[in-house]
This record gives structure tokens, sequence and C-alpha cells, in this order.
């Protein structure tokens, strides 16, 4: 950190920012695990890669797709698609973007444990210029160019040699020290001057930045508020500019708030729990999975604790992706409930474990601690522990739980991205079923999946995908609860905050205009 403190500074003396330099005061609900992006694939590393690094191209806020670091590409085969880079983008380092760290950053996707099942179709690029690359896959795949809105080029020459203690700098690591994890060199608009983890994070703006029609926020202030109640007050009392999330609760109270404007969306990240098949025999049987399906009233969580912003889910799939199997209905009915626990030979219960962050998703604990007292009217007693989301993803990923709560967004805008990460057999090799936590293995369920890739007849494909959720509803290979709604609020010295906003939940806050 001490030597991009000492890059920034450099570059600082060099252009120095405008007297009408703008700082934003923004409060989340957490903040970024880390300063490499590749080291979660989640949606604050996310946000944070639109800050500090610019993806080759991203979504508009009508799902579109636009140019970033690419200003154009064509397709020049089944197998390829070729990208034109901008030419002159700087590196916070100083260094220039080129094709070769587009190449690097792709290899080290492939090599992430997070990435690699989103990169597996992926083949070697072909570099033809400095400016020009031919971005390949192994077999012909629909979905090349919104893989590309999660290439976020790295600078290479940066993250090459070894740190002070001998490693490669590149190296990906998830829970220790590492180069990446603490020093950065993005494209991006703003460079990190400051970071303490869980308490304060300074963003400046590159002076260097290549995009010179973006907002006016030459600073912003990333404070981590897990708390609802208190990050809600901070933005009332006028003591930050703008939150995420808001919580459905204090919606009327913000919307009749003078000076704020409430923001809100229709959201498709689909919040769950997957049950453990290799924790717990009692899971192996269908019908117990079931039972505790039918066992959970998801709709009366919506109504109760949700406040009714969020859309009632049975599947995976919203309405709009192609997965989406409308004659899948949520189907809450404790007699049927019990009913199935006697089947399967468990009338009178077990007791499990179950895990839950309490700062990640919209009242994540509340719909836990609700959950808990539903699955123990069918006997099924819950010892249950929350924790932030900085400790969360790393008992989630050791699997500690028999009962682990998981939110998803897919990342390609696509319904097989649920499949590919949640429910396939988990392969450490090729990265699918990298979340899978319930350890779910149905093989007709890989071999749809796979096929779907590759399918381009949009007919066909639709037919496999709500196959895939017709398959994971009557198997419960999961608990669904909701589509979260998202939600933003905001002082109105915003000038254009409804505008940078986007269903995948990360706001492009360098297009910012603040008064």
């Amino acid at each position: 950190m001490k030597k991009m403190m000492i890059l920034f500074l450099a570059a600082a003396l060099l252009f120095p920012f405008s007297a009408g330099a703008k700082t934003l005061r923004l409060a989340m609900d957490a903040d970024p695990v880390s300063l490499d992006p590749h080291v979660q694939l989640s949606g604050g590393m996310l946000q944070y890669s639109h800050l500090v690094f610019d993806p080759l191209v991203r979504w508009t806020k009508d799902t579109k797709i636009e140019p970033r670091l690419a200003e154009k590409w064509e397709r020049m085969d089944d197998l390829t698609m070729r990208f034109y880079l901008r030419k002159g983008v700087k590196f916070h380092s100083g260094n220039e973007l080129t094709a070769k760290d587009v190449a690097w950053t792709l290899a080290r996707l492939k090599r992430s444990g997070d990435f690699k099942g989103l990169f597996e179709p992926f083949a070697d690029p072909v570099i033809i210029d400095d400016y020009t690359i031919d971005i390949k896959t192994k077999k012909p795949y629909g979905l090349l160019l919104n893989m590309c809105t999660y290439i976020f080029p790295m600078d290479s020459k940066f993250y090459t040699g070894t740190d002070k203690k001998g490693h490669p700098k590149d190296t990906i690591v998830k829970t220790e020290w590492s180069f990446a994890n603490e020093n950065e060199s993005g494209t991006g608009k703003y460079v990190v001057a400051e970071r303490e983890q869980g308490q304060k994070w300074v963003l400046k703006a590159f002076p260097d930045y290549w995009d010179k029609n973006t907002g006016n926020v030459d600073e912003i202030i990333l404070t981590p508020i897990s708390e609802d109640a208190t990050r809600v007050a901070a933005l009332l009392a006028g003591d930050v500019d703008f939150i995420m999330p808001v919580p459905p609760q204090d919606f009327d109270r913000i919307e009749k708030a003078d000076g704020i404007k409430l923001i809100t969306m229709t959201g498709s990240r689909i919040i769950t729990f997957q049950i453990n098949q290799k924790r717990r025999e009692e899971f192996k049987n269908a019908k117990v999975r079931q039972a505790m399906v039918y066992a959970v009233n998801n709709a009366g969580i919506v109504k109760k604790i949700m406040k009714g912003r969020a859309g009632v889910a049975a599947q995976n799939s919203p309405r709009g992706y192609q997965g989406h199997n409308p004659a899948l209905q949520p189907r809450f009915d404790l007699a049927k409930a019990r009913q199935l626990m006697k089947e399967a030979g468990y009338e009178k219960g077990f007791t499990v474990s179950m895990i839950a962050p309490n700062n990640r998703y919209v009242n994540d604990e509340k719909i836990a601690v609700a959950t808990a007292a539903m699955l123990s009217k069918i006997g099924i007693k819950v010892d249950l522990k929350t924790m932030p989301k900085a400790q969360y993803w790393d008992q989630f990923d050791a699997q500690v739980a028999d009962i682990q709560m998981i939110g998803w967004h897919s990342d390609t805008e696509d319904s097989a991205n649920f499949y590919e990460f949640l429910y396939m057999c988990p392969n450490k090799e090729t990265g699918y079923g990298q979340y899978n936590s319930g350890n779910y293995c149905n093989k007709r369920v890989d071999e749809l999946t796979l096929a779907s890739q590759s399918e381009t007849n949009v007919e066909k494909r639709m037919a496999m995908l709500q196959e895939v959720e017709k398959i994971l509803y009557d198997d419960a290979a999961f608990i669904p609860f909701h589509w979260q709604m998202l939600s933003w609020a905001g002082s109105d010295k915003l000038k254009n905050a409804n505008d940078i906003i986007n269903v995948m939940n990360f706001p492009y806050f360098g297009d910012l205009i603040m008064k």
C-alpha cells in the first residue's frame, strides 16, 4: 500500500485536482475484502473492480453492452471475437495498457478458484498486435461478449516478479497476505489512496484517467456500515451522501424525507439456503429436502420481513431469463412437509447446524432466524450462527455447517450461470460447482448446462434451461426464498444517481455528477 500511495502522490503533484473537486461520502453494508479483483467473485469485489479497474466492455442500465477498454469488437468465426483496445490507456503505475495485459489477465482468471468456472469455455487468446486481441472459446459460446464484462485487465508488468516474501506477485490468496491483496494498479478512474479494512476507504481520482467524459467526483470516502438502522440514520443526518442497500422497512421513511431520493429496481439475485448432502445422511433423502422446502413459508417472509419488497421465488431464474419455468410455483404446505418427514423415516426430526451472514443480503439474519423457526415445526432443530460478511465466506468455503445461506446474481445475466456455480457437481479443476456447498450432483443437470453453452437455437436452449429448473425443483436441490429487490438512496445533490445504477448492483460512481 505504501508503494501505491507514493505512485498516487507523485501523479497528484503532476496533475493537481481542480478547485471544484467533489467528494462523495458513500456508505455500504460492507467493504471489498481485498485489492485483488480475482480473489473473490462477489458483488462487493465487482463494485471495487468498476471503481479501480475497467472492463473490456460493460452492461448499460437497460442490459445492453457498451465499449470501455475495448472501443469495438467483431465476430471473426464461431470460436473467435476480435477486440480493438483503446490506445493511450494508462495503468495507475504509469504503464500503458496493451493486448499483453488482456491475455495475462485472462490466464490469471482461469487460475482463480472463483472465476475459472466462468472462463472454462475459453481457449488461449491470440495477440494480433499491441492493441488487437482475439478472444477464443473451445466451442461455439453465445455468451462470450457477456463474459468480457468480467475481464478487467490488470497491469502485467506491475504484478510480475516476486514480493518482499519471495512469492510471485500474481499469487491469488484468499485469506493471507499477498502482493495483489495489498497493492493495485488498474486503469480505473480511482486509485486506492487509503484503506482501513472494515473502517474506511479513500479513493482519489486518477489524474491520467483515459475517459475524460465521466462524472465530477474526484474523491470517494467509503465507510462500511453493517447495521441497517445506522446506515439509514447517517444518510438522514447528512453524514453521508449515498447508501446501499436500503432496508425495506425504511423505504417509506426515506421517501418522505426532504432532500433524499429513494431508488429501487426489480432485481435478479436469488436468496437461498443450500443443504449439504455430504455432511448429513438425512439430506441425501429427497423427501427430507422436499419437506424442508415445503416447511419454509417464503411468501410469508417476503410479506413480513421484506415488507413486500421482493419477488417470491420457487426457482433460480427470474422472469425474463431463458430458464424461467412458469410452471414452478412456491410450495409452502406444513402438513405436506410433516408427511414427507414421516415417509422418509424422520418423523422425530434431528438437529442441524446453519450459518448465514448478517450484513451481506437484505435482512439476511432475520431470514435465517425465521427459517430456523419454520424448520423446527417439522422436527428439525437448528443451531444457527450468523456473522459479518468478511468472516462468512471463509466459513462458507470450508462448509462448516449443514445448511448455508447464499444469494446469487447471474454473472452473465443468463440462467446457466446459476447452474454452473451453484448446482453442477463440484469440480476443482474446472471450477464448476464452486459455490455448491450443498454438494448436490445430478449428471443430467451437468449435461444440460454444458450443452446450453454452445446451443445457438433459442428455443432449444430455453427448453434445456427450463428442464434444469424442473429437475432442481423436483429434487429440492436448495431452499428458495426470493429475488432481492435492489435499493439505493442518496442526497438530491447527486444529479444523475438514477442513471448510474443497474440490475447488476454496481453503480458506476465514476459517472456520477454532484452539484
